[in-house]
């Protein structure tokens, strides 16, 4: 584990958070392909492979679900930007399979560390 909250700012947290879904992720056996990846000033936190399935990984991390969980924030905008740089790398790389859209929302304090991973937590909109 890392320092306190106290002591653990926003942005530290969030890499924190993406490091740890990584390494969870990578447990499941899923692959990495880019971490961060920018398009327009947009990002997705990490792309990810598994069997065929591209899978676009979005992380949000939080000190307490006090104001709800961290995955509410993947609002309906979000989804369009997250959707928008998957096109983006998927035609950059001639991506042939499926693309899926996960979401990682970690709790994470002194106390505990919670991840819930969400499979094919959105999907683009025909």
């Amino acid at each position: 584990m890392m320092e306190s909250n106290a002591e653990m700012k926003h942005d530290v947290l969030g890499k924190w958070g993406e490091a740890y879904a990584l390494q969870y992720l990578l447990g499941k056996g899923y692959s990495l392909r880019a971490r961060n990846y920018k398009f327009n000033r947009m990002e997705i936190d990490l792309i990810m492979s598994n069997g065929k399935n591209l899978v676009m990984v979005e992380v949000k991390t939080r000190h307490s679900a006090e104001l709800g969980e961290p995955w509410r924030a993947v609002n309906f905008a979000k989804q369009k930007q997250i959707i928008r740089v998957a096109n983006y790398y998927t035609k950059a790389i001639e991506w042939p399979h499926e693309v899926r859209f996960d979401v990682v929302s970690i709790v994470h304090n002194s106390n505990h560390t919670d991840l819930t991973h969400i499979i094919d937590a959105f999907s683009p909109k025909p």
